[in-house]
């Protein structure tokens, strides 16, 4: 079974230290907001369906904090709580889908006794989680569509698997799905520098499914696909555009190049909570930009001289017309993705 990244227990919140795998696998307990900021900023927690469940809770855990405020005070601190989280990481839209339901909620909620609108809050986030894990578990579903073949050769990128979301993933989800309905399923996983979300997250994730998996440094993905050995490209997302450009880990792009080049099928697996209905392209996706030290000092040594400038962008954006196909858990987009993800925007 896929591990559970993310879980309310007992009045807290307990999430996977996934800064520590796979050299050691421990759980960390939430308790205030404070607390959850800085394990989405310092990504503990990463991932862009996992980003917006935690800070759902960390919206419940700021207001939670003065349980006996009064209606404004209370909306005072969720907002507080939102502005907080807003500003831990801009890239991935789940984030601000999360926190913008939350502050609906609470003004819905502010002329009730203090005791019901903390609870209604806490049932909100929670409600969050559980609809991730259904939207996952479609997606896997949906996705398997597009898989033939019963033995099966996938190449993905970062971590789109249970870590990275309420539990199966979306990217990995649809790999589960496969393994699930008889394939024969084998994994290439690029490393994906300069955090290893690849060869630290993925590999150990798949591995605890029981899935076979290899990883490869991300500049041997060009000559695994020349070589005949991928026969599907599947990433996350962390932002799409209403015409499908995509946000993604860097490197996702690419691979996308690659992937026309070697005529392999490229596809983007998220649920319809990463679409940015309110942009118009990749272009407007505003990208996180992170620090030096992820690229000059690894495994306690300086790789890099110490002063060197340094280019550390955390995302970069994949054109639409790269894309194959983009699996939601409303079903598969196909392009032109304009017009699907109209409809999509319609349904929703």
């Amino acid at each position: 079974m896929p591990v559970k990244t993310i879980q309310w227990k007992e009045g807290s919140v307990y999430i996977i230290d996934q800064t520590l795998l796979p050299e050691q696998y421990k759980i960390i307990k939430i308790n205030s907001i404070s607390e959850m900021a800085e394990a989405i900023r310092t990504m503990r927690i990463r991932g862009a369906p996992a980003i917006g469940i935690a800070a759902a809770f960390g919206v419940y855990l700021g207001a939670r904090s003065d349980p006996k405020s009064s209606g404004e005070d209370f909306l005072k601190s969720v907002h507080k709580a939102v502005h907080l989280l807003k500003n831990t990481r801009p890239t991935a839209v789940n984030l601000f889908w999360a926190l913008d339901r939350m502050k609906q909620k609470a003004l819905s909620a502010a002329g009730l006794e203090s005791d019901e609108r903390i609870a209604g809050l806490l049932q909100e986030a929670r409600d969050i989680l559980e609809e991730d894990r259904r939207m996952c578990r479609l997606i896997g579903k949906n996705g398997l569509s597009l898989i033939t073949g019963n033995e099966v050769t996938f190449l993905t990128h970062c971590n789109a698997g249970a870590l990275a979301t309420a539990d199966y993933g979306t990217a990995l989800g649809i790999i589960y799905a496969a393994r699930e309905a008889g394939r024969r399923v084998r994994v290439f996983s690029d490393e994906t520098r300069p955090l290893l979300q690849g060869s630290r997250l993925t590999a150990w994730e798949l591995t605890q499914a029981g899935i076979e998996v290899t990883v490869i440094c991300d500049n041997a993905a060009a000559f695994l696909m020349k070589q005949g050995k991928i026969d599907y490209i599947i990433v996350g997302a962390d932002r799409i555009a209403k015409n499908g450009d995509v946000a993604n880990k860097i490197g996702t792009y690419n691979l996308a190049v690659l992937a026309e080049k070697h005529k392999i099928p490229f596809i983007v697996a998220a649920p319809t909570t990463t679409f940015d209905f309110k942009i118009d392209s990749g272009a407007q996706i505003p990208i996180e930009e992170r620090g030096r030290n992820e690229v000059i000092r690894r495994f306690g040594i300086l790789t890099a001289p110490e002063n060197a400038a340094v280019y550390n962008p955390a995302f970069d954006v994949t054109d639409h017309n790269l894309v194959s196909a983009i699996v939601t858990e409303k079903g598969v987009l196909s392009p032109p993705f304009r017009e699907a993800i109209k409809k999509l925007e319609n349904k929703s």
